[in-house]
């Protein structure tokens, strides 16, 4: 990978971490106003459109992206995707952009610690510690035994927890199938199971929210479009750290546009997490090295 590639899908990751806050910043205010299914469900009916049309140049078509090796954990890595999007979106409305993400962040974590199990990856020592720092990162962030805990907290952390699940799932179908079709079964499979639970909590919504909830399935689409983009030009574990930027942009639309604050536990909990992220990635990196 040259210079001029690992800068441009830099410029591209870090558009994605920026749009994907964007996203979060307009699924708060909708869920805020109206059911979280519903909103969920009506996003994934453009996400599906937009995988079909993305289906439909790859090479084999639709015809293709029908016929997996997996089946079975394409669609359950469809369902659990959407499930973990009604989670986070739900820890919005709750805890805010802010602290919510500020647990989320975790995630690389659990990939590195579920690595082992599932895909039957090694984890070495320097990893395995790096992941008990980004924990405690997270204790710090919840701050139990300090003050009132409030099971809302652990919210985001199962969010993490299935959101790293997902990706672990998808390295795992990589095996058989292509990232193409992996897309496609993420889209039908989230709008199949959001609009069979989403239906029954349909609202009415008043124009001005229709105009969000454009701006929020555009910013769906356009953030994966991006993300597409960034990692046909670059590699994916040059790229990643730069995903980090979507803490930073979501912080500060939480405090900018919804009046949140950050206070210090949480500021000094996410560096740390953030910190054992990136040297997990380090190491994963090391290790594809050698």
């Amino acid at each position: 990978m040259n210079e001029q590639n690992f800068r441009l899908g830099a410029i591209l990751m870090t558009a994605t971490a920026f749009v994907f806050a964007m996203q979060d910043g307009i699924s708060r205010h909708l869920a805020g106003e109206y059911n979280v299914y519903m909103v969920v469900m009506i996003r994934y009916w453009f996400f599906a459109a937009f995988v079909i049309a993305v289906a439909v140049r790859r090479t084999g078509g639709i015809a293709a992206a029908l016929r997996p090796r997996y089946p079975l954990l394409q669609i359950f890595r469809g369902v659990l995707l959407a499930a973990e999007i009604c989670v986070m979106v739900t820890a919005f409305t709750i805890l805010g952009l802010v602290e919510s993400h500020a647990v989320f962040t975790c995630y690389p974590l659990l990939i590195a610690a579920l690595s082992g199990p599932v895909l039957g990856e090694k984890v070495g020592w320097r990893r395995w510690t790096a992941i008990g720092i980004g924990f405690v990162g997270v204790l710090i962030i919840l701050e139990p035994g300090f003050k009132v805990f409030a099971p809302a907290a652990l919210i985001p952390l199962l969010a993490a927890f299935m959101f790293a699940l997902y990706g672990l799932l998808t390295r795992y179908v990589t095996r058989g199938d292509r990232a193409s079709v992996s897309f496609f079964w993420t889209g039908i499979s989230g709008a199949v199971v959001m609009t069979a639970v989403g239906i029954f909590h349909w609202e009415p919504m008043v124009p001005r929210d229709w105009a969000w909830m454009a701006l929020l399935c555009c910013t769906a689409a356009s953030a994966h479009w991006l993300m597409i983009k960034a990692l046909e030009v670059a590699e994916a574990s040059a790229i990643q750290p730069f995903a980090y930027l979507q803490l930073v942009f979501a912080t500060a639309l939480g405090m900018t546009v919804f009046g949140e604050t950050l206070e210090t536990n949480v500021a000094i909990g996410a560096v740390i997490v953030v910190a054992a992220g990136l040297f997990t990635l380090w190491r994963a990196r090391v290790k594809a090295a050698d």
